[in-house]
């Protein structure tokens, strides 16, 4: 019985210490591992497909490496091309329609004394609560018979009303976060209210405007959908590059054409991270 009570020895104590702190790390260094498989994985086999001019089944490797697929993809005379210049024309568009809307609707819902408020706020939610696919078939029903099917017009308006969403809630957000005691100030002080919001109001409220606009711009230039039943085959953007690409079997180019798409989404990320400060994050949906 007394034996039962004597202490472990420091000896014994040590490897046992050493032996948990081992299994810690050994799974920490595992889970970080299968996190990196996941998130860069398949950008990796996005990496080597867009290099490789000859891969074939059991080959784990490509057999040819080569930069002949970027050529192609880069010459004057690319479908890609002209699609890279699209759906940017296309994005910047829509991005151009949704300030249009978002920052008078943002300042105006920004306003918690504005009647039916939440009503008008979660009428831009609309889109997003029904499936794409059946939205995006009657909305090209109706195109049809406008005459907007196969233009530009009518592939920017699909992005616009998808972009909606992004632009007013994140401008309410942003005009909410603004100082008022500035803008009183300013009105006691004899400016205008025009005045008041352009040289006051709306340059507190930029940052969360520039990010809002960023986030239109990225969905734009993924949007597939919308542009599918809207606008192709007369319209012609990366997205659907890219399906008709890995369609055909040819990765190399739907490759390079996800990867055209995927540099100015990391970009764009770096830069909204810093744009998007925690006051306006703590008002959306406020």
């Amino acid at each position: 019985m007394a034996s039962a009570m004597l202490p472990v020895p420091v000896s014994v104590k040590l490897p046992r210490r050493i032996l948990q702190i081992y299994n810690g790390r050994f799974w920490q260094t595992l889970l970080v591992i299968f996190l990196v498989l996941v998130l860069l994985g398949p950008v990796v086999n996005l990496l080597i497909w867009s290099v490789a001019e000859s891969w074939f089944f059991p080959h784990a490797l490509p057999s040819q490496w080569g930069l002949k697929y970027w050529f192609q993809v880069f010459s004057p005379y690319s479908d890609v091309s002209g699609s890279l210049f699209t759906s940017l024309g296309v994005a910047l568009l829509s991005v151009l329609v949704c300030l249009v809307v978002s920052v008078p609707a943002g300042y105006a819902l920004a306003q918690r004394t504005m009647p039916l408020r939440l009503v008008f706020m979660l009428l831009f939610l609309i889109p997003q609560a029904f499936p794409n696919l059946t939205v995006y078939m009657n909305v090209a029903r109706l195109f049809y018979q406008w005459g907007l099917n196969g233009t530009v017009l009518g592939v920017v308006l699909v992005h616009s009303v998808h972009g909606l969403m992004y632009s007013v809630w994140i401008s309410v957000a942003a005009f909410s976060a603004t100082d008022p005691l500035q803008a009183r100030a300013a009105r006691n002080l004899g400016a205008g209210p025009v005045y008041t919001f352009f040289t006051i109001i709306l340059p507190q409220a930029a940052p969360g405007i520039i990010a809002a606009s960023i986030f239109v711009f990225l969905e734009s230039m993924d949007e597939f959908t919308g542009t599918f039943f809207v606008g192709a085959p007369d319209i012609s953007t990366l997205p659907i590059m890219l399906y008709t690409a890995s369609m055909s079997g040819n990765y190399q180019v739907s490759s390079i054409t996800a990867l055209i798409l995927l540099l100015p989404s990391v970009l764009f990320m770096l830069v909204i991270h810093k744009f998007m400060r925690p006051e306006i994050l703590s008002r959306l949906g406020k």
